[in-house]
C-alpha cells in the first residue's frame, strides 16, 4: 500500500505535471541522436556544427528576460501547453524536410569514417532556423514550466518532487530514449521527428487536464500594458540584490559556459576519437540517464544527509574531474561511467538550486526573477559552444584534429577547478540557511 502513498500526498495535478514531462522527455531523448548525426551528416565542420547548437541556446540569452515578464502575467499552464504545441508543428516541419532531403545525405554508418564532407547548405540553414525557432518556444515553456511547481505541491515537498521529476526527465531523456531512438533512425533518418512531435502534442493535453492545488497558475499582481524594460528591471534587481541567489547564478552560468565548450563538439569527439556507431553513441547516452535517477532520487537524501553547501561543493568539484578524465579517454564505455558520474553531480546541484528559488522568490516575481537567474545561468551556453567549436576549429590544424578535441576538455577543466575554488567560499549551507530563515521570518 505504500506505493499510493505518494500520489495521494503530491496530487493528481504533479502526476500529470510528471507524466508530461516523461512523455516530452521521450521525445527529446528520441531526437537527442537524431539532432546531432543528423548535422554531422549535413557537414563535418565543427564551427558549422556549433554554430547550430548556439541557434538552438541563442534564445536564452536574447529572450529569456522577456520570458519571465510574460511568465508574470498569463496564465502558466496555458503558455505550457501553447509552447507545447509550437514545438510540436515545428518538429512535424523538420520532419518533413529531412523527408525530402533524404536521399541527398550519407550512410550514418559512414560518418564514423569520414572528416570531411561536402555542406548541404539548404538543409544546414533549415536546421538553424528551426533551431532558433525551437529554442524560442524552449525558452518560454522552460522558464514557465519552473514556476508551475510550487502551484502543485506544497513548499514541504519541492525537493521530493523535483528530484522525482528529474528522475523521470532521466530515465526518458536519456536512457529510454536514445535507443530507441537509435532504432528508429537506422529505419529512416526522418522518422524520429514525427513520433517527436507526437510525445509534444500528448504532453500538451497531459498539462491542459492539470488543475492547481496550492496556488493559481494565473500570477497575482501585475495588470495593465506590458512594460517589459520596468517590469524586467524589477526581477534583475531582485535577483542582484539577493546575497545567495546571485552568486549562485553566476557561478551556474560560468559552469553551463564551459561545459558547453566541449558538448559543441560532442558528436565529433563521439564518431572520430571514441568511434562509435549510431547504436554505441545512444548507448553512451544512456550515462545521462543512470546518473540523472540516481541523482533524482538520492540527491534529496545526499543534501538532507551532508548539508546544502556541501552538496553543492561536491557537485561542482566532480564536475571538473569527469571533464578531464573524458579528456584522456579513447574508450567509449570508460566516458560512459564519468558521464554517469558528472550527470548524478549536476542532478545534485539542481535539487538543491531549484527548490530553493521555488522557495525563496515570492510567487508574483517567480517568473521574472527565474528568468534573470536563467540568462545568468543559460545566457553562457551560446557563448561557450561558441567558443568551444572555433577553438576545435583553430586548434586542428597545428595540434591535429583528435589533439584539438582533447585540448576542449582539458581547458574546461582546468576553469572548472578555479570556479570550484571560488564557489565553495560564496555558497555554504550557512548562508543558505540564512536566506530560507528570511523568507519565513516576520
Amino acid at each position: 500500500m505504500n506505493s499510493s502513498r505518494p500520489t495521494s500526498k503530491l496530487g493528481a495535478s504533479y502526476w500529470k505535471l510528471w507524466s508530461a514531462t516523461g512523455v516530452s522527455n521521450l521525445g527529446d531523448g528520441i531526437v537527442s541522436i537524431a539532432y546531432p548525426w543528423l548535422a554531422s551528416a549535413v557537414t563535418r565542420s565543427p564551427l558549422l556544427i556549433a554554430l547550430a547548437a548556439v541557434a538552438s541556446r541563442l534564445p536564452w540569452l536574447i529572450f529569456t528576460l522577456h520570458a519571465g515578464v510574460l511568465t508574470d502575467r498569463f496564465d502558466r499552464k496555458k503558455i505550457i501547453v501553447a509552447m507545447d504545441l509550437c514545438r510540436g508543428l515545428l518538429t512535424l516541419v523538420v520532419g518533413g524536410v529531412v523527408y525530402l532531403e533524404r536521399e541527398s545525405l550519407p550512410a550514418l554508418n559512414e560518418l564514423v569514417s569520414l572528416s570531411t564532407l561536402e555542406t548541404n547548405y539548404s538543409l544546414y540553414f533549415v536546421i538553424l532556423l528551426s533551431a532558433f525557432l525551437f529554442g524560442l518556444a524552449e525558452v518560454l515553456r522552460d522558464n514557465t514550466a519552473q514556476t508551475l511547481m510550487p502551484a502543485v505541491v506544497d513548499e514541504k515537498d519541492l525537493e521530493k518532487a523535483n528530484g522525482r521529476m528529474w528522475s523521470a526527465e532521466a530515465l526518458t531523456n536519456s536512457f529510454i530514449g536514445p535507443p530507441i531512438g537509435s532504432f528508429i533512425i537506422s529505419i529512416a533518418i526522418f522518422l524520429p521527428f514525427f513520433v517527436d512531435a507526437a510525445t509534444f502534442f500528448i504532453a500538451a493535453a497531459l498539462i491542459a487536464t492539470m488543475k492547481p492545488t496550492v496556488k493559481s497558475f494565473k500570477p497575482e499582481g501585475k495588470s495593465g500594458p506590458i512594460n517589459f524594460r520596468i517590469e524586467i528591471k524589477e526581477g534583475f534587481a531582485w535577483l542582484w540584490s539577493h546575497e545567495l541567489l546571485r552568486p549562485m547564478a553566476i557561478v551556474l552560468g560560468l559552469l553551463n559556459g564551459i561545459a558547453a565548450m566541449s558538448g559543441a563538439v560532442f558528436i565529433l569527439f563521439a564518431q572520430e576519437v571514441l568511434g562509435t556507431t549510431v547504436f554505441i553513441f545512444a548507448i553512451l547516452g544512456t550515462a545521462a540517464a543512470v546518473g540523472g535517477i540516481l541523482g533524482g532520487l538520492l540527491g534529496p537524501k545526499v543534501s538532507e544527509k551532508i548539508g546544502r553547501g556541501p552538496s553543492l561543493a561536491i557537485a561542482l568539484f566532480v564536475t571538473p574531474t569527469m571533464t578531464l578524465l573524458i579528456g584522456f579517454t579513447s574508450l567509449w564505455y570508460l566516458v560512459w561511467i564519468f558521464i554517469a558520474v558528472e550527470t548524478f553531480a549536476g542532478v545534485l546541484w539542481n535539487v538543491v538550486t531549484v527548490s530553493l528559488r521555488q522557495s525563496l522568490i515570492p510567487s508574483q516575481l517567480l517568473g521574472r526573477v527565474n528568468s534573470v537567474y536563467r540568462f545568468f545561468a543559460w545566457g553562457t551556453i551560446p557563448i561557450g559552444t561558441l567558443l568551444g567549436g572555433a577553438l576545435v576549429t583553430a586548434l586542428q590544424s597545428s595540434l591535429g584534429r583528435e589533439t584539438a578535441f582533447r585540448s576542449i576538455y582539458f581547458i574546461g577543466a582546468v576553469l572548472g577547478f578555479g570556479l570550484f575554488l571560488y564557489a565553495v567560499r560564496v555558497l555554504t549551507t550557512e548562508k543558505i540557511e540564512q536566506a530560507r530563515a528570511a523568507v519565513t521570518s516576520p
